[in-house]
């Protein structure tokens, strides 16, 4: 009988393992391509994406949990009151404690007094910074991509080369890219239209378009949750380096 046992217990030990493997294969998204265009708008090639950075899920969780966090980590405190402490005068006590016939008082920097302290009113020493681990941002960054690269909202260029700073040759840029189909609104948008990442700092390509009110550059290592949901339409130059290095945030 305990010999049965065990060779039953083997049999479904080894089941559950390869139940377990089989849906670990199923869980890791699947390598897929798009095609690369140069800033005239034409088809040049086509560029590998890694499953694990442009095919994941939407997982809203996730996305508003950081964009939360990163929105309140970066918040600017303006709002500050004084309290009956910080508020000047008030040393001298208004009338004798007794014999006056009145409600007896401290100081006239109380906050029932006109012109004195408030009480808890909001004070610029807090804080409302909020810790984001590393991976969770990475993940959810991977997670915007993968919506944005489904919805057709991402454009993969070879390079952008602009030798001096003109804003004719920026909208002739976004005129190019208008004419592909997944983004014909590129250039109409009037708000949030896109954001380009470049592969590096570049000067006369980025005084080009600091004209344009609708669309931003910005390098590749800088991009972030907030800034692409901020934005329709996401340009990334160079994509080969420019994808390893956005693979390369997630670390083991």
């Amino acid at each position: 009988m305990e010999k049965t046992k065990t060779k039953t217990m083997k049999k479904v030990s080894t089941k559950k393992a390869k139940v377990i493997a089989e849906k670990k294969i199923k869980a890791i998204p699947e390598a897929s391509s798009a095609k690369v265009y140069n800033q005239s708008g034409k088809e040049v090639g086509e560029v590998n994406l890694p499953g694990n950075v442009f095919g994941l899920s939407w997982n809203a969780d996730l996305v508003s949990q950081v964009i939360n966090s990163m929105l309140s980590d970066s918040r600017v405190i303006y709002a500050h009151t004084k309290t009956r402490g910080q508020v000047s005068g008030g040393g001298k006590k208004p009338w004798q404690q007794k014999g006056t016939g009145r409600a007896r008082h401290g100081s006239t920097r109380s906050p029932i007094w006109v012109h004195g302290g408030i009480a808890h009113g909001p004070n610029g020493l807090k804080n409302y910074g909020r810790k984001i681990n590393k991976n969770m941002k990475a993940k959810a960054l991977y997670t915007i991509l993968s919506r944005k690269f489904k919805d057709g909202e991402i454009l993969f260029v070879d390079k952008f080369e602009i030798s001096k700073p003109k804003t004719a040759e920026a909208i002739g840029i976004l005129k190019s890219l208008s004419k592909i189909k997944t983004a014909g609104d590129i250039f109409t948008k009037k708000n949030n239209s896109a954001i380009i990442a470049i592969s590096g700092k570049k000067a006369a390509f980025e005084k080009s378009f600091s004209n344009i009110g609708n669309v931003e550059v910005d390098e590749v290592r800088n991009i972030n949750p907030v800034d692409l949901l901020n934005m329709k339409y996401l340009v990334i130059e160079n994509p080969e380096d420019s994808i390893k290095f956005i693979a390369g945030k997630m670390t083991k």
